[in-house]
């Protein structure tokens, strides 16, 4: 499925790394001080959405009463404190060493503020296997769009060339948007009915990607 790209743009929340359980967590927490009834992880899956705030509106929080921004602080703080709890899914370090073998580059685009990404990836051990850390200037889960064009201007490849990895509706917004091709896997953030609207191609496990299914 690699083929002939010469480029992998990697999300990495919910793609390369598995931090579902923690969100959810830390959502039920802040549900749960505020009186609210909690989601489950499911739920969370058939109701995440980006720009977050859409999300964080539809599990019932009140922005007349408390503005986004506030609990979106609240939410990183949290995640700072609890994000070493999670680990990069079952097949993820070896994809990424096998696209490094074959010759290819790679870079991460996330939604993470641009000053923890390095941090989170660092602490995996496989910062050398990036070309590129892409992340936003705010701590809100904003689109990727406008950081996903800054780095194809930055790339050596043409957007036939470059391939996209996610796991969410908006990564393949990203590639629509961007002009590059998609492929999406169901082991993350949005369950794989949903990924089925982008009419991506869907993997199950990043291993299909070395296994070469469509």
């Amino acid at each position: 499925m690699i083929g002939n790209y010469r480029h992998i743009i990697w999300d990495w929340n919910g793609a390369l790394v598995d931090d579902l359980a923690l969100n959810v967590a830390i959502v039920n927490t802040m549900l749960s001080q505020r009186g609210m009834a909690p989601v489950t992880h499911d739920q969370y899956r058939e109701l995440i959405t980006f720009p977050i705030q859409e999300f964080y509106r539809s599990i019932g929080f009140d922005f007349d009463r408390e503005p986004f921004e506030q609990l979106a602080v609240e939410f990183i703080r949290s995640y700072k404190s609890g994000w070493h709890q999670s680990s990069l899914h079952l097949h993820s370090r070896k994809i990424l060493e096998h696209v490094r073998a074959m010759g290819r580059s790679q870079s991460v685009l996330s939604a993470n503020h641009r000053d923890t990404l390095r941090e989170y990836v660092a602490t995996f051990g496989i910062v050398h296997l990036f070309e590129h850390l892409v992340g936003l200037d705010n701590f809100q889960a904003t689109s990727k769009v406008a950081e996903g064009r800054q780095l194809l201007d930055r790339l050596p490849h043409d957007a036939t060339e470059i391939l996209l990895v996610g796991d969410t509706l908006h990564d393949a917004e990203v590639a629509d948007a961007i002009g590059v091709d998609c492929v999406l896997v169901a082991h993350g953030y949005q369950s794989r009915q949903r990924l089925e609207q982008s009419g991506r191609p869907i993997i199950d496990s990043l291993s299909e990607l070395m296994n070469g299914k469509p």
